[in-house]
């Protein structure tokens, strides 16, 4: 005689994580809102200088208002600060080679 077993996973039997595993996540989650608040009160202090010293900076003030208002509440501007800063330097570094 000759028996099939036959089983359906559904994932429905997760399993969970532990409580010191859970507050990690929730304190790991509660430090990244806490660093993008921070990092759009800094940006907001950038605001405050001239165009020459965004310049300077590699930055301009339109990069300052699209990193606002590109990203989420509780997301985090900087990233596209950087990205800006970051292409400004090899626009710069590309042109004074050509010339």
């Amino acid at each position: 005689m000759r028996t099939t077993d036959r089983t359906l996973d559904l994932g429905l039997a997760t399993p969970s994580l532990s409580l010191t595993a859970r507050v990690g996540l929730a304190l790991s989650n509660v430090a990244s809102i806490w660093r993008a608040i921070r990092n759009r009160k800094e940006i907001e202090y950038l605001n405050e200088l001239n165009d020459t010293q965004l310049s300077d900076i590699g930055l301009t003030r339109q990069d300052l208002n699209a990193a606002l208002t590109t990203s989420t509440f509780f997301g985090d501007p900087s990233g596209h600060l950087t990205n800006s800063a970051r292409r400004v330097a090899r626009l710069s570094t590309f042109s004074s080679f050509r010339g």
